[in-house]
């Protein structure tokens, strides 16, 4: 019963509002003299589009526009501000630092899907950064087992949060805002009266954020796999959507957006090649993305995410088990800040008092709204939390180049999010308006 509720769920996020349920053979049989209108629209080629765009739009289906929009505003007012923006070395150096939060951002959106919120994940992570400081260099422990041993806490320390809101009935802010403080005294205490140990620069932590594969091989061989993994998964895809007799996109539509895709791909890899090459940390990055997307849209569990951020009630009456997800959300959100708290050290090559402090927490949020997950719930993917990252470190890093201070990208950061968290709420509203929601 499970299954082919959560499998409902899939379809409606897979597939768009209108396109038509089929069941027996008999029913698809006699929907067939009911033609979508949207395959109508491609068949008129560019126009057909353009009032499909307006559809959405009209709808209140933004997508990632914003986001996207946002980011060339901010390529173009800092390239004109500063020359540097564009270089090679500054593109490197933004994709090798917003691997940190984007981490953390990763399993925020987790949370928020289900309409949470964590405010735990910046201490979670300084912890992690201790417990390997204090494990390997302090104790003598082999480092991968430190790492390992880092991680399982950190996904311990998340179920424990997500027992507290599940199980006890607790809200999840007021748990979470008390495991902010419990961790953050705890890390404290592991790194005790120092406040700082230094890692290995040449360790296995040390190399996270400072590795690179300086064969130029390495950048375009990853371009070219991430372009024909995307046709290939979206094919497959369409042929499925065929056989089940859902609509689908033409090849041709596939077509022009693998060519998007392979001009970007094959632009930053030429990039990256230009400097010191294709950082580690961002690759560990995109297959995160790519395997926390996959278990998001692709599997039971991840339906049942989403009907669960849609409504707790009918969740519960389809089946689901309401407690057990919810703790295995807050799992993954503590699992996820765990290793980010690891590149943050491997960042500073260090854990100290300051570890998953100051703005980091907003930061992680931030990456995670303004990418495009929304506040109140089912709705959201994980590559959002590489969108919304990109936008807040290209806002520090170039506002940094012109010498700009904290305060005012302070104050700037908290104007995209506002921003955003607008477009959200109005969103919401025009999809209710437009019976969308």
């Amino acid at each position: 019963m499970t299954t082919d509720k959560s499998a409902t769920s899939l379809d409606k996020a897979d597939a768009p509002a209108d396109a038509p349920q089929v069941g027996n053979p008999e029913a698809a049989e006699g929907a067939a003299t009911v033609v979508d209108p949207r395959l109508l629209i491609r068949e008129q080629g560019f126009a057909g589009y353009l009032t499909e765009f307006k559809r959405k739009i009209s709808g209140g289906d933004l997508g990632s526009i914003p986001v996207v929009v946002g980011l060339a505003i901010i390529a173009i007012v800092f390239q004109s501000m500063n020359s540097e923006f564009l270089s090679a070395k500054n593109i490197s150096d933004i994709a090798t630092s917003m691997v940190a939060t984007g981490m953390m951002a990763v399993g925020i959106i987790f949370v928020l899907l289900l309409g949470e919120i964590d405010l735990s994940v910046g201490s979670v992570s300084g912890v992690s950064g201790a417990l390997v400081a204090v494990l390997s260099v302090t104790q003598g422990m082999n480092e991968w087992l430190a790492i390992l041993v880092a991680i399982v806490s950190g996904a311990v320390m998340g179920a424990i949060h997500g027992f507290f809101f599940a199980r006890i009935g607790a809200p999840a802010f007021a748990v979470t805002l008390a495991g902010l403080l419990f961790w953050l005294g705890f890390m404290l205490q592991l790194l005790g009266d120092s406040g700082t140990i230094n890692l290995d620069g040449d360790g296995v932590v040390g190399q996270l954020t400072t590795y690179y594969f300086t064969d130029v091989a390495a950048a375009y061989g990853l371009a070219a796999i991430a372009v024909v993994g995307y046709f290939a998964a979206a094919f497959l895809d369409t042929r499925r959507r065929e056989a089940a007799g859902i609509p689908a996109r033409p090849i041709a539509d596939i077509a022009v957006r693998t060519a998007v895709l392979a001009v970007f791909a094959f632009a930053a890899a030429y990039m990256f090649n230009q400097y010191r090459g294709l950082p580690l940390a961002l690759v560990l990055f995109l297959i995160v993305l790519v395997g926390t997307d996959f278990l998001l849209r692709r599997t039971a569990y991840g339906r049942k995410i989403f009907a669960l951020g849609g409504s707790v009630e009918a969740s519960r009456r389809a089946g689901i088990n309401v407690t057990a997800i919810r703790i295995s959300v807050f799992s993954i959100a503590g699992t996820f800040a765990a290793i980010g708290g690891l590149f943050w050290a491997s960042k500073i090559a260090a854990a100290n008092q300051g570890s998953g402090t100051g703005d980091l927490l907003m930061n992680v949020i931030a990456a995670a709204v303004i990418g495009g997950t929304s506040l109140f719930g089912g709705r959201g993917r994980t590559w959002n939390a590489l969108l919304g990252v990109m936008v807040i470190v290209s806002i520090q890093y170039g506002l940094s180049l012109e010498g700009i201070a904290t305060p005012i990208q302070y104050m700037i950061t908290g104007g995209v999010l506002l921003a955003t968290v607008v477009i959200d709420s109005v969103t919401r509203k025009t999809q209710k308006t437009a019976g969308r929601a």
